[in-house]
């Protein structure tokens, strides 16, 4: 019997995210949204493609929470978009209250379910998850360091000209402008990347690894990306579900890791079958590690704008 994920969000990442699943074929899949026939006919354009991809698996579009019923995934990505000049956070208490309101529907319909929040700004709305949920701290994980480090390793992979698998890196931190990439664990072909170009144009690809989001926002001028966003999703859902232990850079809860404790901020965890399995501790340089924290700080910030809120 395959797994079930539900995709809640019906737009570009959300979609994407559900045929990426349906194309792979591991698992069923319902598409959720408040928009009636959205989620049906772009569910239905999906299963038609099966007998050409090759995949057996059943995508369902619905605008009703109780078929989510059973789920082994609930990835969240309802939300208001970002608009050009519009940042992440502006979204906050918009957005806080629809990923309340999915919160409660699927977590109470799906139990046992790991969550996955995709929606911005995505280490406050992920707060928010863990807070509503009641779920313990391993099975609500945010996207967000998987997209900012693909980022990140196609900007070095295209400066170097070299292959995207022969980049190591990781971007920890909140998925904002203090994300941080970490210079000292980035690799190339095993050689330091501090070897392979100047601090200035590293520094020019780290900047432009924290404008990603914004620089395609402007580019598209009406939405934002979704083609690797969604990638970074179904990166997730399969480690989860093929239970890969997985060391991923994800939104996790922190209790005193890296010196930052009750908050969800980016780090490398291991993700497998029961969601966030370990935390893995990096050992940063102190630039790095101010970095962290002042990231950390600056999720919390929301944070404590949406307790006021409540």
């Amino acid at each position: 019997m395959r797994k079930k994920v539900t995709v809640v969000g019906a737009g570009n990442v959300g979609a994407t995210t559900a045929q990426r699943i349906f194309d792979n074929g591991y698992a069923d899949v319902v598409l959720v949204d408040i928009i009636p026939g959205l989620p049906q006919g772009k569910a239905l354009d999906m299963l038609e493609t099966g007998p050409i991809v090759g995949s057996d698996s059943s995508v369902i579009g619905t605008n009703v929470y109780e078929d989510t019923a059973g789920s082994d995934v609930i990835v969240v990505t309802s939300g208001l978009p970002r608009k050009p000049g519009m940042s992440r956070d502006d979204l906050l208490i918009k957005n806080m209250r629809i990923v309340t309101t999915v919160i409660e529907e699927t977590t109470k319909l799906s139990p046992e379910s790991v969550v996955i929040v995709v929606t911005n700004p995505l280490d406050a709305m992920v707060q928010q998850a863990f807070n509503v949920s009641g779920f313990p701290k391993s099975r609500v994980v945010g996207m967000a360091g998987i997209l900012d480090t693909g980022r990140f390793r196609t900007f070095i992979a295209e400066e170097l000209n070299v292959s995207v698998d022969s980049v190591t890196a990781f971007v920890l931190g909140g998925h904002g402008d203090t994300m941080v990439p970490v210079a000292s664990a980035t690799t190339v072909g095993g050689t330091h990347i501090s070897k392979l170009m100047s601090t200035m144009k590293l520094e020019q690809l780290v900047q432009r690894t924290r404008d990603g989001g914004a620089e395609i926002v402007n580019l598209l001028k009406s939405g934002s990306a979704y083609y690797a966003p969604s990638a970074s999703i179904e990166q997730m859902v399969k480690a989860i579900l093929f239970d890969k232990k997985e060391i991923l850079p994800c939104a996790a809860y922190l209790e005193g890791e890296y010196g930052i404790d009750g908050l969800y901020v980016g780090v490398p965890v291991k993700l497998g079958a029961s969601g966030i399995e370990e935390i893995i501790e990096f050992d940063l340089s102190e630039d790095e590690f101010t970095a962290l924290r002042r990231s950390a700080d600056a999720v919390r910030e929301l944070v404590d704008v949406m307790a006021k809120a409540d």
